[in-house]
């Protein structure tokens, strides 16, 4: 099974590669650029081998998506009609969520959530935090059972640093980087250390409340493009698994075929 996974974010989107379930490229590219998107997905299709039986040289293989920004999935689904000739699953509505989703509303819940939840259980198989660190910043806790129970959400890196700048007179904006002192001499250096520690206080503080919530301390997954910058400073993370909402979907839709197999069996 050759699958290409689509992971669209609010920033940015995510596209890998994986044939026979191996991962073989991952990239991330900003949404807003239809061109690198257009480029990349066409790249993405033409290492996907063609069916021997296929006349129409048809290719083996499949585009799935997650995404949290309706606009870019139909930019998407638009894509790969126009240039590929093929459509496009989408998790959540075309595809199964993986697994129990158990909230108020399970269909609110984004899909990138609930895909890379699903993924670390697969690993880890037992309660896990599973902590994405993009424009917004989700903290989900999957337990032992392996059922989705929910997270907070809280602003991103650049979400936090913008609205500093647009709601003060003097504080400019900052990219948030690993500090090399744990207090700034000077108001970016202080801006700096307060959303860096601060994110890490945060994530911290609510790992150990899931862990007082389920009697024992959560195994800890982080990924994201944030996670990177932090990773080095928090010794109560277990892991850092870049581009794992990619695996996640690819998760969702081998399980999706593997049931429908056995229904007809």
């Amino acid at each position: 099974m050759n699958i290409i996974a689509v992971d669209i974010g609010n920033t940015n989107i995510g596209i890998g590669l994986f044939p026979d379930g191996t991962e073989d490229f991952l990239r991330s590219i900003p949404g807003e650029s239809e061109a690198q998107l257009r480029d990349c997905l066409a790249d993405s299709w033409r290492k996907v081998p063609i069916l021997e039986s296929s006349k129409e040289r048809k290719r083996d293989g499949v585009i799935v998506v997650s995404s949290v920004k309706p606009a870019w999935t139909d930019l998407v689904r638009r894509i790969a009609d126009e240039d590929l000739g093929e459509g496009i699953h989408v998790i959540g509505e075309d595809v199964p969520l993986p697994i129990t989703v158990r909230v108020d509303d399970p269909r609110k819940v984004g899909t990138d959530r609930v895909v890379a939840a699903a993924a670390a259980f697969a690993v880890v198989e037992d309660a896990v935090v599973v902590a994405d660190f993009g424009t917004a910043v989700t903290i989900d806790l999957v337990d032992e059972h392996g059922v989705f129970q929910g997270g907070v959400i809280c602003p991103g890196f650049d979400i936090s640093a913008q609205a500093l700048k647009d709601h003060t007179a003097l504080l400019p904006k900052v990219t948030v980087h690993r500090p090399s002192a744990p207090y700034g001499k000077n108001t970016a250096d202080a801006i700096n250390c307060g959303l860096y520690y601060s994110i890490i206080g945060t994530l911290e503080e609510i790992v150990r409340r899931y862990a007082e919530e389920i009697g024992h301390w959560p195994q800890t997954i982080i990924t994201g493009s944030g996670a990177e910058i932090i990773k080095d400073d928090c010794p109560f993370v277990d892991n850092y698994v870049p581009h794992l909402v990619l695996k996640g979907i690819v998760l969702a839709y081998t399980k999706y075929v593997e049931d429908k197999s056995e229904e007809l069996i």
